[in-house]
Formats: structure tokens, sequence, C-alpha cells
């Protein structure tokens, strides 16, 4: 490539960067176990239905800020798993429809057999609280932004195959969004970090290829991915189907109930009101057709 359109991708990289504003850097100790499960979930499903890579690190990242939140926390009292639950098919329905062409229905998207299953009327009422704590901010700078750019800067030698390096380098991005300590990091500062893991240890990378990144903090990041990442097969834990399966089979008397969920748009407080959730695993399913409570977050 040119000097000319390099420069002129630096420049783009430049504007990128000062826009790296909706970065969560920690969130509470407590919420970690939490975030694991619906995260697995949400790699789960991104998986079966071969959703891009970029959809899963959004979905993740609307979690994340959802929960760093003052909003958020107030809107929600956490001590309830079917919250997290519910909170994760929101926030990965979302983040598809920002980049997916074929969407599934609401109802299908909780495969992986979800130890709750919720209407389409809660999930939607949920996206609505969600875009309202994020002040519908929903298009934030990822390392997928920058990962073409720092191909671009590494050494040509390195890069022999652009397709399949460029797929190394996506598979370890959305690895990160497991991870709570690459939360700390600016997603410029991932995607180089991630290049640089792909080119392989030993490498010499030039002192340009750091221009418009932290060096340290690239290392620092490079570094984790090292200890963390590169000991596991590039999606060995998310196999991504020929053919998405059929969502899996509710328990007896849940499918019907499942008809019955709307939300309760009469809450005089504003807040919002699921209504019936199913037991975990489909424990006293029957029951629950009968002796319906309403939840309020």
């Amino acid at each position: 490539m040119s000097n000319i359109n390099i420069l002129s991708s630096a420049a783009a990289i430049d504007t990128l960067i000062a826009a790296e504003t909706n970065v969560v850097t920690t969130l509470p100790r407590h919420l970690s176990v939490h975030r694991q499960d619906s995260i697995n979930w949400i790699l789960n499903a991104h998986a079966h239905f071969q959703f891009q890579p970029v959809t899963a690190v959004l979905a993740v990242n609307y979690f994340d800020r959802f929960l760093s939140a003052a909003d958020g926390a107030a809107s929600l009292e956490w001590n309830n798993g079917w919250k997290y639950q519910l909170l994760s098919v929101a926030c990965l329905s979302l983040a598809a429809k920002m980049e997916e062409h074929d969407l599934p229905l609401l109802m299908d998207l909780q495969v992986s057999e979800p130890r709750f299953v919720f209407g389409s009327k809660t999930i939607l009422k949920m996206e609505l609280l969600v875009l309202s704590v994020l002040d519908w901010r929903i298009r934030p700078v990822t390392p997928f932004d920058f990962i073409d750019y720092f191909v671009l800067m590494a050494p040509s030698k390195y890069v022999t195959d652009e397709v399949y390096f460029r797929w190394k380098c996506s598979d370890l991005v959305v690895k990160t969004i497991k991870g709570v300590d690459f939360l700390g990091f600016r997603p410029s500062v991932i995607a180089a970090a991630a290049v640089i893991c792909v080119i392989g240890e030993g490498a010499e990378v030039p002192e340009c290829f750091y221009q418009t990144v932290n060096k340290e903090m690239v290392r620092s990041c490079h570094r984790l991915m090292n200890e963390y990442l590169l000991d596991t097969c590039p999606l060995a834990d998310h196999k991504v189907p020929k053919r998405p399966a059929e969502p899996p089979a509710s328990p007896d008397g849940v499918l019907d109930a499942v008809t019955c969920i709307s939300c309760n748009t009469h809450s005089g407080d504003g807040h919002f009101v699921p209504s019936p959730i199913f037991g975990e695993n489909g424990r006293e399913a029957k029951r629950a057709r009968s002796n319906v409570q309403e939840k309020e977050l």
C-alpha cells in the first residue's frame, strides 16, 4: 500500500481512538460469576447461529456497560439469575440487529438450553431498558475497527495469508470478552496485541506499529493473551454447526406458558415488570401455569 494510503489510514485511526470513550474498566467482583455464565451463553448462541465475530463483542459491550452504569444498577436488583439471562438475550438481540442480515425470532434465539425462557414482549421491553441506560449509544468503537490497520502496519513477511491472519486475530478478540482482565484495555490496544500474538513469539515489530497506541499497554495485553488465550485451540469451545438446530424443547407445560408471557405496562413507577419467568431447568413447570407471579426489576 502506498504511503498516502497509510497516512490516510493513520488519520482515520486517530479519529477512532479519540472516540474510544465507552470503555468499561472494572466491574464489581460479585458480578463475575454471573457475567461468566452470561457470556458463555452469548458465545454459545452466537456460534449456534453463526453470527459475525463483531456481534459477540457488541453484545458483551452492551452487557458490561449496562451493569457498570449507575442507571442500570438502579433499574435492577441483581439477586436473581434470571435477570442476567434476560439481559444476555436482550444484548445479543440488539447486537444481532446491528450486524446481522438474517435474524432468528426472539423465541428461537434462546438456544443452548437456557435456565430460563422469556417471551418476545418481555425481551423487547428489556431491550428498551438497555437502550435507555446506554443512552442509545450502541455503535461503540471495537477492536474490529482497528484490526485492518494493524495488519497493514505489521511486517508483510508475517502476513502470508491475509484472510487466515485476520480470522485468527478476530478469534483472539472474541476470546478476550470472557476475561475481566481485558476490560482495562482500550479496543485499539486489544487489536494491536491480537495482531502481535498472531505474528508469533519473538517476531520483530517496527516502532511505527505503536505510533497510535501505548506500547507498554499493548505489551501488557499481549502478555495476558499469551497467558490465558493462546494455549487453547481457536474456536474449540464454540464449534459452529453446519445448520442451526431446533431450539431445545420446553419442559412439560412451559411451552403453553410461553405464549402467555407479557409485560406489565401499567406499572406506575416506570420500572420494567416482566411476567412469568419459568423455573430453573423447568422445575415445577406445571405449577407455573396456575401459580404465576410477576417479578419486578
